[in-house]
């Protein structure tokens, strides 16, 4: 089939769907879209195409406000406080306001061209951080070569206030932004009709971690496919043709992008042509590689004779272990156990007044290289947990052992558990390194007999008393989340990994998600 012939009709299973030929642009009509609108996956509000202008709107409002918000600190500041360092500053503050009005738009504008409003990097990744930041040093140095060169009497204060104080804030507005256009697409708002291209087992692959990760905001409407094979039962999305009628079908759904996944394509040249039926549609490309799992600072894309090249990093598990991370722990665990004594103190007189047994619970974990070590917690449980866990073990299947409602737990155990007082001991553990601050979820010995070959990854690293599977779930996730998310750490150790880990963690023990 020609790419003129694709284009201009649909394929047999739309006109099988629809009963009739399709218009050239038409919003999305017929049987097909009443059938979109009642599977599990389709969007459960009708599709608003001023979303992407508000979220857009909502992004330069917000640095207008946070651009503003610091240059008149800066003019308050120079003007009403003397400091030291730029004492021979000149007292220019009636030129001031003109550098301020002209600063403020100037700044968004260099936003606007570094690319900080395009709306497919707004709400995840570093990307949109970086062009901000990028951006505004730039407009920070314009500004004060420009002073220079012009021999304009610029204060030195004003200068550094307004960039010292708006850097930051321009970006901790952008966070701020960010977390509530996040929540919002959770909530059903600003999200983006997809459909996916590919062979059935890519994309259940992909519409299970869409499905998963609501936060990202794509709602998949149909599938492209010529797979022969049969269509797996947890695809509740409708197949609504081949990718050969990717225009036809976009049109359609009113599909806001295209996701093609493996199994979409068979050779470059054939993506090459799909890419360009969609050339004149308002449809996202989107293309997903046979890769999951990898950081984004681990991958290098490189274009070499028009073959874009994708450079992958080594797995950081290595780094993880260097002085780096356990200075880091030595610091964090002396503060943490300072801090955290008079909570450990009170919750160990409630636990030795409700039943007069033991204080602490020390239970034997598996550490780094397969080391045996003692982990200590707060007793939560009765004195005999053991003995009636192995009658629970037949009402709880799987490596990991987890309850929502373990009747083993007391009435101070549930509240220390609820906010993981029960693990402020495991500081100790860190301190004499058997644990990290951060790294996967410690392991019991008859679990790790059970590891396959690949799981044992999960050993090459110190496990730690909050990681990703802590702030992700906790207890609440299954057993193959909890490895995909421990793997995940080792391979991609940083840390600024370990700091955002740390930073989540906070919330998530006061929200007590997953907790038990």
């Amino acid at each position: 089939m020609t790419q003129e012939s694709s284009l201009a009709s649909p394929g047999p299973a739309l006109r099988e769907i629809t009963g009739r030929a399709v218009p050239a642009r038409r919003a999305p009509t017929g049987i097909l879209s009443f059938r979109l609108r009642n599977t599990s996956d389709a969007p459960q509000q009708p599709r608003k195409p001023r979303n992407r202008h508000v979220s857009i709107l909502g992004v330069l409002l917000t640095d207008l406000t946070t651009v503003t918000v610091s240059t008149v600190c800066a003019l308050l500041i120079r003007a009403r406080t003397d400091i030291p360092v730029f004492e021979e500053d000149a007292v220019t503050e009636p030129i001031l306001a003109p550098i301020a009005l002209v600063m403020v738009p100037a700044w968004l504008i260099i936003i606007a061209l570094f690319g900080g409003y395009q709306h497919k990097h707004l709400g995840v990744g570093t990307i949109e951080y970086r062009r901000v930041l990028n951006a505004s040093l730039l407009a920070a140095g314009l500004l004060g070569i420009s002073a220079y060169l012009l021999q304009y009497p610029m204060s030195r204060a004003f200068y550094f206030l307004m960039f010292s104080i708006g850097i930051p804030l321009v970006l901790a507005g952008r966070y701020l932004m960010r977390r509530h256009l996040q929540q919002a697409r959770v909530r059903g708002r600003f999200r983006r009709r997809v459909l996916v291209a590919g062979d059935y087992g890519h994309i259940s692959d992909l519409v299970a971690i869409l499905h998963r990760e609501r936060w990202l905001g794509y709602d998949v409407v149909g599938l492209l496919t010529d797979d022969p094979s049969p269509k797996p039962e947890e695809l509740t999305v409708p197949t609504v043709d081949s990718p050969e009628h990717v225009v036809t079908a976009a049109r359609l759904t009113g599909a806001d992008g295209v996701i093609f996944a493996e199994g979409a394509y068979s050779r470059g040249r054939d993506f090459n042509r799909l890419a360009r039926q969609l050339e004149s549609e308002s449809a996202e490309l989107i293309v997903v590689p046979t890769l999951t799992d990898v950081a984004a600072a681990r991958m290098t894309i490189r274009p070499v004779g028009g073959i874009p090249l994708v450079h992958i990093d080594k797995p950081q598990a290595e780094r993880a272990t260097t002085w780096l991370k356990r200075s880091f722990d030595i610091v964090g665990s002396l503060l943490l156990i300072i801090v955290t004594s008079p909570i450990v103190a009170i919750a160990a007189l409630a636990i030795k007044r409700e039943d007069g047994g033991p204080i602490l619970f020390k239970q034997r974990r598996v550490g780094m290289k397969g080391e045996i070590f003692e982990c200590l917690k707060l007793r939560s449980m009765v004195t005999n947990a053991e003995e009636i866990k192995a009658k629970l073990l037949s009402d709880n299947g799987g490596v990991l052992f987890k309850m929502s409602r373990d009747p083993r737990v007391t009435r101070v155990g549930e509240i220390i558990r609820k906010f993981s007082i029960d693990e402020m001991p495991q500081f100790v553990n860190v301190l004499r390194g058997d644990m990290s601050l951060v790294g996967p979820r410690p392991a019991l010995e008859n679990e790790v007999a059970q590891y396959k070959s690949h799981v044992r990854r999960r050993l090459d690293v110190r496990p730690g008393i909050t990681g990703l599977w802590q702030v992700s779930g906790r207890s609440d996730l299954s057993w193959d989340d909890a490895v995909r998310l421990d793997l995940y750490y080792v391979d991609n150790w940083s840390m600024l990994q370990d700091l955002s880990i740390l930073k989540r963690t906070v919330k998530a023990v006061f929200s007590s998600s997953g907790a038990y």
